[in-house]
């Protein structure tokens, strides 16, 4: 992970619905400012640079079956300004299984792959950088993550009005995780071949790749999260994108 000479790839998952969203559109494709939630999370990706300047020369969008033409129009202004290589793929029934078919796209001198959700578009160029140099640094596995403000409490088996509290967590110890999160390519490709077999069901799937790592037994390094790299997950969600980007471009 010292090779001046790195290669970069980001895996970009859009393949979820807009169901919760209240939308009949997948929602990577949901716009916000005038552009799809898809195209402000790839011009992060690809704007960013490590501090020895290097960035993202593959770019592997998972995305919709229906729906992969479009996604390879809507991104192509940006890829071509940024002079990347561009895949778009069918997702898979779990984000896991949707992040192993975009591993799958990668080219043989990828050294560093970034695995970034289209929820999260307005993640800052510098969280991306940051992730890199962690793994620059030798960290084979790195993940953003903000400190948990609100108290948090370990809770059993309900008997329909309610659940006990089992403990109340220290927060000290606790992080939310965002994306994107860097990982060495070979220890992320090991991974995904070792847990392959939790990726079909939503219930057992990862839901997210540092979880596999860490299952494979590879420890794991926190960098400073950033609160614009928030998830659009619902409607709300979306206003609040929309009134944040409103006052950014005012």
């Amino acid at each position: 992970m010292h090779d001046a000479h790195m290669t970069i790839a980001a895996v970009l998952t859009a393949a979820g619905s807009g169901s919760r969203l209240g939308l009949q559109l997948p929602k990577a494709v949901v716009p916000v400012a005038g552009e799809p939630l898809v195209v402000h999370a790839a011009r992060a990706l690809l704007a960013a640079r490590a501090s020895d300047g290097s960035a993202v020369s593959q770019l592997v969008v998972t995305a919709p079956a229906a729906h992969l033409d479009e996604v390879a129009v809507l991104l192509a202004d940006v890829v071509e300004a940024a002079d990347v290589r561009l895949d778009v793929v069918g997702g898979g029934r779990t984000r896991q299984e949707s992040v192993a078919a975009g591993l799958a796209e990668l080219v043989d001198e990828v050294d560093v792959v970034l695995v970034h959700d289209a929820a999260r578009p307005f993640a800052p160029v510098e969280l991306v950088a940051r992730v890199v140099d962690a793994v620059r640094a030798g960290h084979p596995a790195v993940v953003p993550g903000l400190p948990v403000v609100d108290t948090v409490k370990r809770v059993g088996p309900g008997d329909g009005t309610g659940r006990p509290v089992l403990e109340t967590v220290p927060r000290s110890d606790l992080v939310a995780v965002q994306t994107p999160q860097g990982f060495d390519r070979e220890v992320l490709e090991r991974a995904h071949a070792v847990g392959s077999g939790r990726g079909a069901h939503e219930e057992t799937a990862a839901s997210d790749d540092a979880g596999l790592v860490e299952a494979d037994g590879v420890p794991v390094w926190v960098v400073p999260g950033d609160e614009r790299a928030a998830k659009v997950t619902t409607a709300r969600d979306l206003l609040v994108a929309q009134a944040l980007t409103a006052g950014a471009l005012a």
